[in-house]
């Protein structure tokens, strides 16, 4: 497969009765000429990892250097634990774990970039929320991991998953999309749902600028996993229920190029605009590097 087109894959998979997953995992063995089963095992490994970047961040004692980060994702578990939640246990789940893995990333922990180190939160929250509301197995999760890879592909193909050449539209809205790919999968989904639910999730951070406070992936960036994995249970849900995107994913992703490329340099990961010039911010960039 050429990986240009989501539409076109899930409609092959639509053709062939599988599921993406399936198809993927196919063709990358023949691509990288390995079997099938040594494939699974590199990404259950990535999925090891996933999961311990879930529950690291989780100490409410760790702090990044920079000392801006830290903490969040034990608040918003403890929330979850005393059901205090005003979206429910799931999206609180998601939001623990997307902070925990975040926070862990900029306290120099082991993470999974998927499909980048400031959007490493989004996948993770996703697939260990589900697998623990839907009782998944590792063996689920992993073929959705493909399936998340194929449309993350195609975005780093015909878009960008480079905040420096996107903005975080091509971080945290391309780990959504990935996310809510994978999600609408383990939950029986059909390819064409899984296209519209890709769709869906880019279409609401079209624009979404990277603008890091101190040049650090932490502010806005770590929250912003957060809103980026509550947006792929969104996007899912509507694809789940039949809603349809009236765009379709391949023009959205081709939106999401141009409007990367209409982004000033000063709001693509270069610290000089957005949050990052705001009065405050240039208070910790003083505090941490003088």
């Amino acid at each position: 497969m050429k990986y240009d087109s989501i539409s076109d894959i899930c409609k092959k998979a639509e053709e062939e009765n599988r599921k993406i997953s399936e198809l993927v995992l196919k063709d990358q063995a023949v691509l990288m000429e390995k079997n099938e089963d040594d494939l699974k095992h590199t990404m259950k490994t990535m999925l090891e990892v996933m999961r311990k970047s879930t529950k690291e961040g989780l100490d409410p004692d760790k702090r990044s250097t920079s000392g801006l980060s830290g903490g969040d994702a034990y608040k918003m578990e403890q929330k979850v634990k005393v059901g205090q939640t005003v979206s429910g246990p799931i999206i609180g789940k998601a939001l623990a774990k997307a902070l925990s893995t975040a926070e862990n990333n900029a306290c120099m922990g082991k993470i999974v970039a998927a499909p980048t180190a400031g959007s490493c939160g989004i996948i993770p929250a996703v697939l260990m929320t589900i697998a623990e509301e839907r009782k998944l197995d590792d063996e689920q999760l992993v073929m959705a991991m493909f399936t998340a890879s194929a449309v993350g592909m195609v975005i780093a193909n015909k878009a960008s998953i480079s905040g420096a050449e996107g903005g975080c539209q091509a971080e945290c809205g391309s780990a959504s999309a990935m996310a809510a790919a994978a999600l609408v999968e383990l939950c029986g989904g059909t390819p064409e749902m899984v296209e519209h639910a890709c769709a869906i999730s880019l279409k609401s951070v079209l624009g979404l600028v990277c603008d890091p406070v101190a040049g650090l992936v932490e502010i806005p960036c770590i929250k912003r996993n957060a809103v980026g994995a509550a947006n792929a249970f969104v996007a899912a849900e509507l694809a789940l229920a039949g809603i349809e995107s009236k765009i379709p994913v391949d023009e959205v992703i081709q939106a999401m190029k141009s409007v990367g490329d209409c982004i000033i340099p000063a709001l693509k990961e270069t610290a000089d605009g957005g949050l990052a010039a705001t009065p405050t911010a240039k208070k910790y960039m003083k505090q941490i590097f003088g």
